[in-house]
């Protein structure tokens, strides 16, 4: 009889490279790990790790055991889901992770209502851009995760995830003490053609988002500063370095001196959360997301017709 926990470190090294970052994702010891393995290859009788160079390669007979592996171990979670669900309540360790103004402004009160309401839940939560969080789900690292993408520029959902929307987010443009727009009701996006713009760091979604964006208007956008919070933007902004566009989810206290108008063309981000499908049955998926959604502030646009309020 194969071994779970030995088969689930074997799939942890075929999937994060090597021993060490297994031991890091499964929250052991490099040596554990190693010991489980060793175990493995005697309960197997084959060789399942060869040296190579500095690390190790995994042998054509755990390649194979792998992918048996990632089978059982999905059937295993579903199997606990189902047995959550059948027991209906609330209870376990859920993993979630979500971008920073999602935290800010979401999480607070959702975390202190799933702490009222289902006080045998615990609620591990990680602030992690989208592009680092879904993959993490994907993998099984997390159990939720709460993204965000543009509607003009969805975010690809991986094979294996279901998705609930849980609002629309506008954003705004932040501009600086005396600019020429800064007394506007409203603005067009065009019309800021030519300034210089502060974004999230490079590689996260909404600097990628934000160059895609403005190449609408300019062939080669000027985006000198890069800050991921946007209390930094804002304090740049303040500073007269540049104009940045912010969206109202988690928006700290703006610079009294900082204008904020609106687009006349609104951009519009969506948030979700994602998970497993085959976690889809677990009473804390429903819970979180029942929080979560309960949470948006009242001054948010409802959800894009085109994705509705799914259920679980």
């Amino acid at each position: 009889m194969l071994d779970l926990e030995r088969l689930r470190a074997l799939h942890s090294v075929a999937t994060y490279g090597s021993v060490s970052a297994a031991a890091d994702v499964l929250h052991v010891t490099t040596s554990a790990v190693s010991q489980q393995l060793a175990k493995l290859e005697r309960e197997t009788g084959q060789k399942l790790l060869e040296r190579n160079g500095r690390g190790v390669r995994l042998t054509d007979a755990a390649q194979l055991l792998v992918g048996h592996a990632g089978r059982i171990l999905s059937l295993v979670e579903q199997a606990q889901a189902d047995l959550e669900a059948h027991r209906g309540a609330v209870v376990g360790q859920l993993s979630v992770g979500a971008f920073p103004t999602a935290i800010r402004g979401l999480f607070p009160a959702a975390l202190r209502s799933l702490g009222v309401d289902h006080p045998d839940l615990r609620v591990r939560l990680s602030e992690l851009d989208p592009l680092e969080s879904m993959p993490l789900v994907a993998r099984g690292d997390l159990d939720m995760a709460v993204v965000q993408d543009w509607s003009n520029e969805p975010l690809p959902l991986a094979e294996g995830l279901v998705k609930g929307v849980i609002c629309a987010d506008v954003a705004d443009v932040a501009l600086p003490p005396g600019h020429r727009l800064a007394g506007r009701s409203e603005i067009d996006l065009a019309e800021l053609a030519g300034e210089n713009w502060i974004s999230s760091t490079p590689g996260s979604i909404c600097c990628d988002w934000l160059h895609r964006t403005l190449r609408s208007i300019d062939r080669e956008p000027r985006i000198d500063h890069h800050a991921y919070e946007f209390a930094t933007q804002l304090t740049l902004v303040a500073a007269g370095v540049g104009i940045a566009i912010l969206p109202r989810l988690g928006r700290c206290d703006v610079p009294e001196e900082v204008g904020i108008v609106t687009l006349k063309a609104p951009l519009t981000r969506r948030v979700y959360a994602v998970w497993r499908e085959e976690a889809a049955r677990r009473p804390a998926i429903r819970a979180a997301l029942d929080a979560i959604r309960a949470a948006v502030p009242a001054d948010l646009p409802a959800a894009p017709p085109e994705l509705p309020l799914l259920t679980v």
